[in-house]
Parts: C-alpha cells; structure tokens; sequence
C-alpha cells in the first residue's frame, strides 16, 4: 500500500477508493506472539488501545513483559473519573442564572430539571467532560472501549435531548465496557437515553414500534454477515416482546407499564429453530421476555462472528480477508462464546497474538479525530491546570472537543444509530477520516498547538517542543534527536534520505555539519539566555511542525 501517495491522491481531491489488499496478506493468527518486546511494540500496542501513548506509559510499559502489559491494561485499578459538573455560569439571560438548583462546581447527574436550555448545557458540559476523561486516561484500555461501545450503540445526545439519560447511559456502558456483553446488552435494551432514542418508550401492544427490535439485530447483536438470517417477521415480534417499557422523567429511570405490554405468544422463524417467547402478563412479564429474546439471540453463532469483526476493525485493520475470517475471527468468536460473552477473554487473545503484531498490521491505520487530537495532547505531554481548577479545565477541554468536531467526531454524537461511517461503512471505512477538508484542519491544530497553544485563565496549553527535546537521551545529537523523536511519532520508519534532508533543512538551517545543532544546543543548556533559548526552540518547532503535517503522523 502506498501510503503517502494514498493521501496525496485524497488531498487532490481525488476519488477516495479501498487499498487492493494484497493475497495472502493474512499470514499469522491467534497465536501468542513471542517476538521482540521492545519500545516499538509497546506503541504499537498503547496506539491501539489508548488514544496516543504518553512518554511516561511507554518506560512504565517497557518494563513489564508483553502479558503482564496487557494484563494490566484490559484491567484497570484506577477509579472512575467524577462525574460532570456545572460549569458553566454565564447566563442566557441577563439576571438570569441557569439551572439554579444546582451549585457551580458540584454535579448535576441527580438532579432532576427537564429545561431543555439547561438540558443542552448539561449536554455541553458532559462533552467537555468526556475530552478531560480521555486527556487524563488512565494506565488502561477503558476510555477507547467506551468510546467503541458508545459508538457501537450509537445514540445521538442532540436527539435523546435529556443530559440526565445521557450521562446514565454513559454509566452504563462504563460499568459494562469490560464486562459481559450479554448483560450489557440487557441493560441497553431498557436504558432510558434508547428507549427515547429508538422510539422504545412509545412501543406499545397496540401499535408495536419495531426501531429498537430491528437495531437489535442488525446493528448491536447479529449484524449483516452472511449466516445472519434473521427475517421481517421477527422483527415484528421482538417487538411485541419489548412493549410496555416508558421512562419516569422524574426519576430518569425505566418503568414498565404492564397495560402497554403486548401478552400475546410471539413466534420466531427458523433461523432462531422457530422459537415461541410466551406471553406474559404482570409486573415481571416485560423483563421476563427479553431474557427469552435475548437467550434466543445468543444462542446463534453469528452474535460472538459480529462483535469479533467489529473488535478486529477497531484495533487491528479495518478488511478481513479469508484467511483472517478463518484464523483470526472464527477462533476468537469461539472463545467469546465458551466464556459466556465476557469482552475480556476474547480482547486478551487478541492483543496478546502474533496477529495483533504482525508487522503488516502496524501503521497501517488511519487515526480517528479522537487519536489525532487527543493523542497528540498526550505524546506531547501536554500540561493543564490543577484538577481543582475546574474553570480553566472545562474550558479548555471544550476547545479540544470542538477541535474532534470540526475533524468529523462528535462525541457521543454520530451521524445515525450505526455509529460513525468510518467504522463500519464499506468499503472506506477509515479513509473517510481523511478529506480535502479534516486533512488541513488536522494540521492546522497541530501548528497552532506548536505555535501558541490555547490560553485560558493564565494557563497555557500547548506543545512544549524544547522540554519534549531534552526528555530524550541525546538531545544535543541531531542525528540522534530526530531518530528518537520518529521512532516516538511514527509507526512507519522514513528513509535515511527523507531524514538527512529535514536534519539539514531545519535543525542545521541549511548548513552540512552536524555541530550546526549541537553548538545551538550547548549554547542554550550551559547559558538559557532567551536568545540561546529562541534559536533552539525555533528550529524545534519548525522541526515538529514538519514532522506532524506529514502524512506518516496520520497513521497508527
């Protein structure tokens, strides 16, 4: 694959078509790797389950062996960041103050208020809210599974409208992002931001909405695969299975209205062996019934086949030929499935094979905004106020938010229930990050945090280009300086050329010998004088400038 040609064509405006993946391009499996653990793969693997990898995370992890590291990550120890809170405190109204019950500074979680502009303010903080928790991430692979689960329900906050249910349903898919997927998937089912967003709180016996029943299926737990052959019909009667369910707003909890629910048998075709869910009545009949649909979804094959595809998408690569159907997904789904749909057994095979490290499987993958952004923010060692300053922080973490969106990721916001097109639309998927208009933005971010950064309270956050110099071991050395510094940014490695040109260009300003650099350095670590100060920095900046607009910065 010719990567650089690859984004040159996008930014030409070209067309954007799917890679011909080579034959045979699959040539390893479950197996566990038993290869070099060397800083190399440790950012191979912090890439992918983390968004960017910290300097300090990548010694923490070099360390440890490859399954200690992987261990350690698919099982975090750390606890739960605190909730959102109100932070937002200028008025809509002059004299007015919004949500007035609730104290700036404290959180409104609990707090019941069905305004819709305090409504979309909560919705607003809970955002800014979701940027800090993946800034300040911990040692683990909690936030991008979030974030994978959040998009693989895919509900629309702006849509659901109520930050209360949204929030809750985050909760949710906290508690459950390393769990047992089954149970998640029972949970979801009555969580009140989906019984809004899929019309569930309006599916009644005497009108059954079929939205959250054909969601079900199609998106959240068989798929479209090929052995997949659920019909209309039982569409249909899934949801006569799921009538009955409301949502108190005065609680933002479910409640289940038994006149609401549809009694009747419900019977389902041959691909679910022509099942009979029996009708039920009383207070339990609604929650009865969809542990008898789901007891029947679970028992196909295709349930543990789908979320293995969807896992191997998000952190391996985004086509699977036959040969990783077959050696890759199959097996995977078999271990999904013997566990009782636990998520953690299957991601520990996965990040632990010789597949997840397979040299054709790394750098091959275009970041998302979230990586872009985020990532960036934490391989530059980004500093930000104390987490008492909450003012300051919340306002930046907006900036950084709204950097995702004008990137294309909205969080907790896709497009449609399918989640974001880039991780699931055949046949680009990840391609579609990239276009004329989120490339540039892409590297003006990147310039701007290099140049000036983002100022709010007196606290400036931006990339601190000489202090990440001197964390390296031969800043002095230019040669040095500028392999360490690749080998850190980029998965795939330039060529000497590539990399004697921009030692020339940039950290010599044109000249040929090496002491170009290394005199400008000494000068300033033996004298910090701001002119000593201003000749390094310069060259730096324009050094990591250069280095993130290049089209190898794109890849993990």
């Amino acid at each position: 694959m010719d990567r650089r040609g690859f984004f040159n064509e996008l930014t030409a405006g070209a067309k954007s078509t799917t890679p011909t993946v080579a034959v045979g391009r699959t040539q390893s499996g479950l197996n566990p790797y038993t290869g070099p653990w060397t800083e190399e793969e440790v950012l191979h693997l912090l890439r992918r389950v983390q968004f960017g990898a910290k300097r300090s995370d990548v010694a923490y992890f070099r360390g440890r062996t490859m399954n200690q590291s992987i261990d350690e990550l698919l099982n975090p120890t750390a606890p739960d960041p605190a909730p959102p809170i109100k932070e937002y405190a200028t008025p809509t109204t002059v004299g007015v103050v919004p949500d007035p019950t609730v104290m700036q500074g404290t959180t409104w979680i609990n707090n019941v208020n069905n305004d819709g502009t305090i409504q979309g303010l909560r919705r607003a903080s809970y955002k800014k809210w979701l940027t800090g928790n993946m800034i300040n991430q911990d040692r683990s692979i909690r936030e991008k599974m979030i974030l994978f689960w959040t998009d693989h329900f895919g509900n629309e906050s702006v849509d659901v409208g109520t930050a209360n249910l949204i929030y809750n349903q985050h909760d949710l898919i906290r508690r459950h992002a390393l769990g047992n997927f089954k149970s998640m998937v029972r949970d979801i089912t009555i969580d009140p931001a989906m019984l809004r967003y899929l019309n569930g709180y309006v599916n009644l016996a005497t009108a059954p909405d079929e939205n959250y029943a054909r969601e079900l299926m199609e998106l959240f737990t068989l798929g479209k695969g090929p052995d997949s052959n659920y019909t209309e019909t039982d569409v249909k009667e899934a949801a006569k299975v799921l009538t009955g369910w409301t949502i108190n707003y005065n609680t933002y909890q479910p409640s289940f209205v038994t006149t609401r629910h549809s009694t009747v048998n419900k019977t389902f075709s041959s691909f679910f062996n022509n099942t009979v869910i029996t009708g039920r009545t009383g207070t339990t009949a609604g929650q009865l019934e969809i542990d008898d649909l789901l007891n029947m979804i679970f028992a196909q094959q295709e349930v543990a086949k789908f979320i293995a595809r969807r896992f191997y998408r998000w952190f391996v690569y985004y086509q699977i030929d036959a040969e990783a159907e077959r050696n890759v997904i199959t097996p995977l789904a078999d271990i999904f499935r013997s566990s009782g749909y636990e998520i953690k057994p299957m991601l520990s095979a996965l990040l632990k094979s010789e597949h997840f490290f397979d040299k054709m499987n790394r750098g091959c993958y275009i970041k998302s905004p979230a990586d872009h952004v985020i990532g960036s923010l934490r391989e530059m060692d980004a500093t930000f106020a104390p987490a008492s300053d909450w003012d300051t922080n919340y306002g930046l973490w907006n900036t950084f938010y709204s950097w995702m969106v004008n990137m294309g990721l909205n969080l907790h916001d896709p497009p449609n229930v399918a989640g974001f097109p880039a991780f699931y639309q055949e046949p680009s998927y990840h391609e579609l990050w990239i276009t004329s208009d989120s490339l540039p933005k892409r590297n003006q971010f990147t310039d701007i945090m290099i140049s000036t950064g983002y100022l709010r309270n007196n606290v400036r956050v931006q990339f601190n280009c000489v202090q990440w110099a001197r964390s390296l071991r031969n800043p002095g050395n230019p040669n040095d300086l500028l392999n360490e510094a690749l080998a850190f940014l980029y998965q795939n490695a330039l060529s000497q050329v590539s990399k004697d040109q921009i030692k020339m260009q940039i950290l010599l300003t044109g000249q040929q010998w090496d002491y170009y650099w290394t005199n400008a350095w000494m000068a300033y670590e033996s004298n910090p004088t701001t002119a000593n100060f201003n000749i390094v920095n310069n060259r730096l900046k324009s050094l990591f400038q250069y280095l993130f607009n290049l089209s190898e910065y794109q890849l993990i």
